[in-house]
């Protein structure tokens, strides 16, 4: 124990030793700009620390008349919060949960030209828990890029199965990397129970904590192309030889993306009865990007689309 602390000592002295001729040879501004470079180098994981509450003044967004129980707006030059409405109240994500699927499908498939047998047994609990699909079959063999596409768009819930069981072997072992990766990440009150966001008590997070995600995930410029995308193409399989086009379930309800000043670049949907309706975005304004994240707006797919129009009006007050 004493030879340890000695040896720290030691290498103490050298470092103050070193760090002294540093300042002397170079200056102190240099000194300072080689410590805060040890600092980064040191750190683990990705950076994604939110700044809790804007300082710009310029942003004034009242969050009283949002459709939305919980929202959180972010600006992603500086990770600037400008509003934010119960952003740590825990939530059901629904079909927002994809992201993370998608996000860790691309991180642990190094090829995703290659093809992916859906099995047959995927298909019928998912179709008896009335999940949404993508259009794909049992025993479909449908490229990874594809099933990405068909996870992000019309939210197929058969995708996320067949990614899942192709990286992990079962969804079950599969949802342990998403919450490994929730925790590189920083979501600290997310847990995560499947892929798709089906309903599960065990299977919650945070606005807050999605926008952390969705902060990361549009770095990977794969997972930016496809949230960004309004349509896309399958290529043939052996069961759609004309292959499948897909449409945004963000798209199908936003006929116009441009706002004052700018547009909503993008979108992941989510709905459950137990959820509301989500909506986690991407919108470019004034040069600049943002994103937003909402959750438990009331109504279905059957009404108005509350968490577009909640969207809508809150990237115009940017402008």
């Amino acid at each position: 124990m004493h030879s340890r602390k000695k040896k720290s000592g030691c290498l103490f002295v050298v470092f103050v030793f070193i760090v002294s001729a540093l300042a002397f040879q170079f200056g102190p501004s240099v000194m300072s700009d080689i410590v805060k470079k040890s600092v980064r180098s040191a750190a683990s994981g990705p950076s994604l620390t939110l700044i809790p509450e804007s300082s710009d003044t310029s942003v004034s967004i009242d969050t009283g008349d949002l459709h939305s129980a919980c929202a959180i707006l972010v600006r992603l030059s500086d990770k600037a919060v400008l509003m934010q409405k119960q952003g740590d109240e825990r939530i059901y994500p629904a079909s927002l949960t994809k992201m993370m699927t998608a996000v860790v499908a691309i991180e642990n498939i190094p090829d995703l030209q290659k093809k992916i047998e859906l099995s047959s047994s995927l298909f019928q609990p998912l179709y008896k828990a009335d999940a949404s699909m993508a259009g794909f079959l049992p025993g479909e063999k449908v490229r990874a890029i594809d099933l990405l596409y068909g996870a992000l768009l019309p939210s197929g819930a058969e995708c996320c199965i067949g990614l899942a069981d192709e990286i992990s072997g079962s969804e079950e072992s599969f949802v342990k990397k998403m919450n490994e990766k929730a925790d590189q990440l920083g979501m600290s009150n997310t847990h995560f129970a499947n892929s798709t966001g089906l309903q599960n008590e065990n299977h919650y997070t945070t606005v807050k904590d999605l926008s952390l995600l969705l902060d990361y995930a549009l770095q990977n410029q794969t997972f930016r192309e496809i949230f960004t995308s309004s349509r896309h193409s399958t290529a043939a399989t052996n069961k759609h030889p004309d292959g499948i086009t897909f449409t945004s379930t963000l798209s199908q309800n936003l006929k116009d993306q441009t706002l004052p000043g700018g547009e909503i670049l993008g979108g992941k949907t989510g709905f459950t009865d137990e959820a509301g309706l989500c909506l986690a975005s991407l919108a470019q304004i004034g040069g600049k990007e943002y994103i937003l994240v909402t959750a438990g707006a009331e109504g279905d797919h059957k009404t108005e689309p509350y968490d577009i129009d909640d969207a809508r009006e809150v990237y115009q007050r940017l402008n």
